[in-house]
């Protein structure tokens, strides 16, 4: 059985002591009753309690039931509390006015005790209802949103661990995965910072590229070991045999990814893929774009992935040592193997390249 304390509080607004009398007598055994006789009093009273529903009378003096409603609908925090219309009028008009102000029922005085008694018991189950599918939906919305990114970290997790394997033949041990997409996060953020390429540098898009960084060798995979692992210069064959990683890298990523349902990933995963060894001059590889012809997430990535290639060791070729040498011959490509705008801004974030590597 409830006890007092379990019981529904409902507030009862109406300027006639006989009908407040009357309404808790009627409701006081299976509720508990709060009783204003104006509407500023109600309005006083839900500034420190917040009721299961409210009784409001229409006609009265200084501030009718319709003005009230107004002003419980602007309280925040009193703004769902249900409420039913009492009200003497029972004319057509006034019955559409009452559902207008969002109420959920009206009931016409004199009171018919049975009557008053069904509607707010209705009422109050109605709105448990309301709150008991609120909380289900909110329930499930955060289990969904929940699963959605444990399944996205499951997802990353393959993809860099897939591309940390491929990355391995060639004896990076996985360091180019990581640090082009440290690189690629580091150019991005920058160029946001800075208000550059706005049309197509967003939070979401950002987001997506540094995701999808990894898997821009991805078509190594399928290119021989001999090539890859080869210390010395390759040989023109071996050098356009190496060129169709790029190619495969699309192909390869269409079929693992090419079902999912975020286009705008899939469609920066492929770009970059296919396009980072473009030239700004088009005599790049392997379609010879040029220019703003090139994806702006190629463009990015062109510059991270030549900045960790010279950077850190590779069978063929030993690190090149200072930074500043990098910066150097990175700044050389200006206008031809880099975006103007990108090199720059990327020789710009010297300081920040040191921080990141521990150089002092």
């Amino acid at each position: 059985m409830d006890t007092t304390a379990d019981k529904s509080v409902i507030l009862v607004v109406d300027d006639d002591k006989t009908n407040l009398a009357l309404a808790q007598n009627i409701l006081t055994p299976q509720y508990r009753i709060a009783a204003s006789n104006s509407g500023v009093a109600a309005l006083k009273y839900l500034e420190g309690h917040r009721p299961d529903l409210i009784l409001l009378d229409i006609n009265m003096p200084d501030m009718d039931g319709f003005e009230v409603m107004k002003q419980i609908q602007l309280k925040g925090d009193s703004e769902t509390i249900p409420v039913i219309f009492l009200t003497a009028d029972n004319l057509a008009e006034t019955e559409i006015k009452c559902f207008q102000m969002g109420a959920m029922d009206f009931v016409t005085k004199p009171f018919v005790p049975d009557i008053l008694r069904s509607r707010v018991d209705k009422t109050i189950e109605l709105d448990r209802y309301r709150h008991n599918l609120e909380n289900m939906v909110m329930d499930q919305a955060e289990k969904i949103t929940e699963d959605a990114r444990r399944i996205s970290s499951i997802q990353e997790s393959v993809i860099v661990g897939m591309a940390n394997l491929i990355e391995s033949r060639d004896g990076s041990t996985g360091r180019h995965v990581k640090n082009t997409q440290m690189y690629v996060q580091l150019i991005a953020d920058e160029l946001y910072a800075r208000g550059l390429f706005p049309m197509e540098l967003t939070d979401d898009y950002i987001d997506d590229l540094c995701k999808a960084a990894p898997l821009h060798d991805v078509g190594k995979i399928k290119v021989p070991d001999a090539i890859l692992q080869k210390p010395g210069k390759l040989t023109p064959e071996e050098y356009e045999e190496i060129k169709l990683h790029t190619t495969y890298s699309r192909k390869i990523i269409q079929m693992i990814i090419g079902d999912v349902e975020d286009e705008h990933y899939v469609r920066i995963v492929e770009n970059i893929a296919m396009y980072h060894h473009e030239r700004w001059d088009g005599t790049g590889y392997p379609s010879g774009l040029a220019g703003d012809g090139i994806p702006l997430e190629a463009r990015i990535m062109a510059v991270a992935d030549v900045f960790d290639a010279l950077y850190e060791e590779r069978v063929y070729k030993p690190p090149i040592r200072p930074i500043e040498r990098i910066m150097q011959i990175m700044s050389e490509g200006r206008g031809t193997q880099f975006d103007p705008v990108i090199i720059d801004v990327f020789m710009e974030m010297l300081p920040i390249l040191k921080k990141v590597l521990n150089i002092s």
